[in-house]
């Protein structure tokens, strides 16, 4: 099921500009791992994330660009304002950046459409607009929607396509992933910060540091290798 739905997401995302998959649509298929109904008293957190892409041990990209992230967000018992989703976004850099028909703002930082959301990976460069490992990825995915709701849970998928080298060319990586706890006690999940702190000041910025800072999920940790030889 997995593999059938990073298909879908791929054949909107690549190959054309982003406007043009604005035209398709897309039907959500049902996650293998997602929860029903019938197991939410058995969770220990209100959010669950799942990492469809990429997966552990994965060799992905080319040139260090052109892979993606992929992602799954269940939350338990929370009608979908509270989930901290604002709208849907078809975005990207240059002329896809903030326009429609699903605008959404292209940059490092918080993202608007799902501002509880971090992500982060362990080789992100510091070199301007980014902030170093710390730096959170979240308003660099180019397509966020809804893909099931009920009464008792709401899902969103979120995917981005690498489209330059910022974590480095064959190197071994590690993505971090977790939605932020409501910090500000609104009753909505959207405190994810532009930038994750060093917390425990040990010299970089991980699960530990997301722990300190107040989550909602479990914190998914994957390690993987970004490519760095061309296509051909």
């Amino acid at each position: 099921m997995h593999q059938a739905r990073k298909t879908t997401k791929r054949w909107l995302l690549a190959g054309g500009a982003l406007a043009a998959a604005a035209a398709f649509t897309v039907t959500a298929l049902p996650s293998a791992n997602a929860s029903s109904p019938a197991d939410r008293g058995h969770r220990s957190q209100p959010v669950t994330v799942h990492v469809l892409s990429p997966e552990r041990r994965d060799n992905t990209g080319a040139e260090g660009k052109g892979w993606f992230v992929d992602l799954e967000l269940v939350f338990h018992d929370k009608a979908i304002h509270r989930t901290g989703f604002t709208a849907p976004q078809l975005t990207g850099p240059g002329a896809h950046n903030n326009t429609a028909p699903f605008p959404g703002l292209f940059s490092p930082g918080q993202d608007e459409s799902l501002p509880g959301l971090v992500v982060l990976d362990s080789t992100v460069t510091s070199q301007a607009p980014f902030a170093g490992p710390g730096t959170n990825l979240a308003n660099l995915f180019n397509l966020t929607g809804v893909t099931h709701r009920t009464a008792h849970e709401t899902r969103i998928s979120d995917t981005w396509i690498v489209g330059n080298p910022i974590a480095g060319t064959d190197t071994d990586s590690v993505l971090t992933v977790a939605v932020v706890d409501d910090l500000d006690h609104d009753g909505v999940y959207d405190d994810a910060p532009g930038v994750v702190p060093d917390a425990n000041h040990d010299g970089v910025v991980n699960a530990a540091d997301l722990q300190r800072l107040g989550i909602a999920s479990d914190v998914v940790q994957v390690p993987f290798h970004i490519d760095g030889a061309p296509v051909a």
